[in-house]
């Protein structure tokens, strides 16, 4: 997959895509895109210490603390552009998924859950995708379904939120 790309462009081809993380699969079916432009973004305000995976390499991951308890994975795009992977269809690593969250229910809806299911923490910062046990390839053309993001105050209107269309494997139902 070409990941060096604007995150607009990058959040909806990744849906129907497969996430592969030790062992654990699961088919993108969410994602929130942010560019350097949106006040929402971590890339906002420049280069930061915390946000330095943002302005590096395309391909790699950006992972953080949202709300300073749950982990969340992002992938990065061009410099300053990252999608945040919001919800998982789960393939394969069901057990290990569940084991991880501590329960099968809402297994990887939601972008935390995602990122503990996954087993994903603060070693993956920076991480190129691309290895067997790191790697998101490439699904089959999707429908898509397009929303406003969740669970921010800025930009929230923007419509940067991405799903497949019928999946039940969503964080949250898009507006109709």
């Amino acid at each position: 997959m070409d990941f060096d790309r604007p995150a607009p462009e990058l959040a909806p081809a990744l849906i129907g895509a497969t996430l592969t993380v030790r062992g654990c699969a699961g088919i993108i079916t969410e994602t929130e895109a942010y560019s350097p432009d949106d006040p929402a973004a971590h890339s906002y305000p420049g280069p930061t210490k915390r946000n330095a995976a943002i302005f590096g390499p395309s391909g790699h991951a950006y992972v953080y603390r949202s709300y300073g308890l749950h982990w969340c994975l992002s992938i990065v795009g061009q410099p300053g552009h990252a999608v945040l992977i919001r919800a998982l269809q789960p393939i394969a690593g069901l057990d290990l998924m569940a084991d991880r969250r501590g329960t099968a229910k809402r297994l990887a809806l939601g972008p935390g859950n995602v990122a503990q299911a996954l087993g994903i923490t603060l070693n993956d910062y920076g991480r190129p995708f691309g290895p067997p046990e790191f790697r998101i390839t490439d699904g089959a053309p999707v429908d898509l379904v397009t929303g406003p993001r969740i669970g921010i105050t800025k930009a929230a209107d923007w419509p940067r939120r991405f799903g497949l269309k019928g999946s039940r494997y969503l964080s949250r139902p898009f507006p109709r």
